[in-house]
């Protein structure tokens, strides 16, 4: 949910290798995707980078549970990662063929690096804005001339970014503490800063160590204009030379997207028992509240009237304008929703 996400805890860095969790197969739901192969004899060695938050993993792992990888004809490597930086890096060097992240989707493909083909979800109101009333912050008025802690170019600053000036504020008006987001609320609940704006489950700490604490804001009161995409990029050169690997990738990603849709409480169960034992159920719950997930044929409305794409550009527009990107690639290049939209059915 942002260039690092929330991370479950771990010891650095996880491969998952899918022959070692193949489950039986079950039936599609939903939107039904041109050619869905049978077992396929010879699957396809595919190396995925990815950061360890359920708006970038979840269908991951669903895929995993039903089978729908080597259903589909692959044999995929997952590594994990702790920033979009390091995905992007990994992607290339050439460690990874492809890549699943949060907000920095809308970053390094506009700087050249790596072709966006699939949407994971949406950020509704992943990241918020709290305050201490009684260091004088009440409204985001009084932010002018404050302190206010965040993690600089991820879905939190996009977030503090438009509230600012959606409220007539210049952003430059206030003084950024950027910190990692841990370090970032650390601050808030000692008092150093009067603000900080985070992403969810981090609003549960800081509800539970600073109880009188506000809320201010959250993204969702700018959505659609403050929503973030997250989504797969393949480096340039995989996109370009294997495209019907990432055709297979999308009818795979379909049947865990269709179960997320359709039997919610069940994927989350199934996720939290397998994957996030280290998260409180109520945190990922929580999670996914905060952000939203369609169904395959609404994805595929969205990705054909233009609307992922401007989605993209206006996340796009915040990296090109606080990074001065140079001759930046616009979201309608570095997006081919071409793929998603050959290979789903209407």
């Amino acid at each position: 949910m942002a260039s690092s996400g929330v991370q479950c805890p771990g010891k650095g860095r996880r491969v998952f290798d899918r022959r070692t969790f193949i489950a039986g197969a079950c039936s599609t739901l939903g939107l039904s995707v041109v050619g869905r192969p049978a077992i396929a004899e010879t699957r396809t060695r595919i190396r995925v980078g990815y950061l360890h938050t359920l708006a970038v993993d979840a269908q991951i792992w669903l895929c995993q549970e039903i089978g729908a990888w080597p259903r589909n004809g692959l044999d995929p490597q997952f590594i994990e990662f702790k920033t979009g930086l390091e995905l992007f890096d990994a992607m290339a060097d050439g460690r990874v063929d492809m890549l699943a992240t949060g907000a920095v989707i809308s970053n390094f493909p506009a700087r050249g690096r790596g072709k966006m083909f699939l949407v994971n979800s949406v950020e509704y109101a992943t990241a918020q804005l709290w305050v201490r009333e009684e260091q004088g912050i009440k409204d985001v008025a009084d932010l002018r001339g404050r302190l206010v802690a965040t993690t600089v170019g991820t879905t939190a600053h996009v977030f503090l970014d438009k509230a600012l000036r959606a409220n007539g504020i210049d952003p430059r008006e206030i003084e950024i503490q950027n910190q990692r987001m841990p370090e970032a609320v650390n601050s808030f609940i000692s008092g150093e800063v009067p603000a900080v704006v985070l992403w969810v489950p981090f609003n549960i700490t800081v509800q539970e160590k600073v109880p009188q604490a506000k809320k201010l804001l959250d993204a969702g009161a700018y959505y659609p204009e403050a929503a973030i995409v997250g989504g797969w990029a393949a480096s340039n050169a995989y996109h370009t030379q294997n495209r019907p690997v990432l055709v297979r990738v999308i009818r795979a990603w379909t049947e865990g997207n269709d179960m997320l849709i359709a039997r919610t409480n069940e994927s989350l169960e199934l996720l939290h028992k397998n994957y996030y034992q280290g998260v409180p159920e109520r945190d990922l719950k929580e999670q996914f509240g905060v952000e939203r997930v369609f169904p395959t044929s609404v994805w595929r409305r969205l990705y054909g009237d233009g609307t992922v794409t401007r989605w993209l550009q206006q996340v796009s527009d915040f990296f090109v304008r606080i990074g001065k990107i140079e001759n930046p690639v616009p979201a309608a290049q570095y997006f081919d929703p071409s793929i998603f939209l050959s290979t789903v059915r209407k």
